[in-house]
């Protein structure tokens, strides 16, 4: 009896590591890379919008906006939807929502779950935020740039941002979602939320979501 009492105490241990993690990974449906609308229109619709409904963004509209975001598009190469200077690729993009904040995985086209709680309020000091489906958080990654000053990297990075930023506002524009770009933000809050580490730098958010 002991002997079988030990096995299966081992195997739980052996195995309770893997386990926990795949239950934190969240596979997103493969994004839809066709249709949409002309990109002369959705430039003549893209607009700002601080009003939203609090409503629930499907797994496929996630999917197709994160990959818009910053996804694969030429995966013989891993390169992305927006431009990275030198191809550094430092920019990591969290989704809060009402069912806790998330890592996109673009490699994997999933999320990892950060937390489960709802902290889209503190991602903004407006208090829309925490009413969007989803707030885009961009990260990043000071690790992945060499020979840069601090200035160099935190300019590079808004940079990219703003490449993500646009890309986003012209899917939503495409699709009828509301978007707003913002820096007012506490970068501190958002850091502690998401459980970043010191090399994370918080750059800007987007809210994203439907008309209220």
């Amino acid at each position: 009896m002991t002997k079988r009492i030990f096995t299966a105490l081992f195997l739980a241990l052996l195995f309770s590591g893997p386990a926990v993690e795949a239950q934190q990974i969240k596979e997103l449906p493969a994004p839809e890379k066709q249709g949409g609308k002309p990109l002369m229109e959705v430039l003549s619709q893209r607009h700002s919008s601080r009003s939203f409904a609090d409503q629930t963004m499907s797994d496929q509209m996630m999917s197709n906006l994160l990959w818009s975001a910053f996804g694969i598009n030429r995966p013989e190469s891993g390169k992305r939807t927006a431009p990275s200077s030198h191809n550094v690729q430092d920019i990591q993009i969290y989704a809060v929502t009402r069912d806790g904040a998330f890592l996109y995985l673009p490699e994997k086209n999933a999320l990892r779950q950060v937390t489960s709680k709802d902290v889209r309020p503190e991602m903004g000091k407006q208090d829309f935020v925490g009413q969007a489906a989803v707030n885009l958080v961009y990260v990043s990654d000071f690790t992945k740039y060499s020979n840069a000053s601090e200035q160099q990297k935190k300019q590079t990075a808004a940079t990219h941002s703003g490449f993500i930023g646009q890309n986003v506002y012209l899917f939503c524009a495409s699709e009828g979602l509301n978007t707003v770009f913002r820096g007012w933000i506490d970068k501190e809050k958002i850091a502690e939320a998401l459980n970043l580490k010191d090399h994370q730098h918080v750059v800007y958010s987007q809210s994203v979501g439907f008309t209220k």
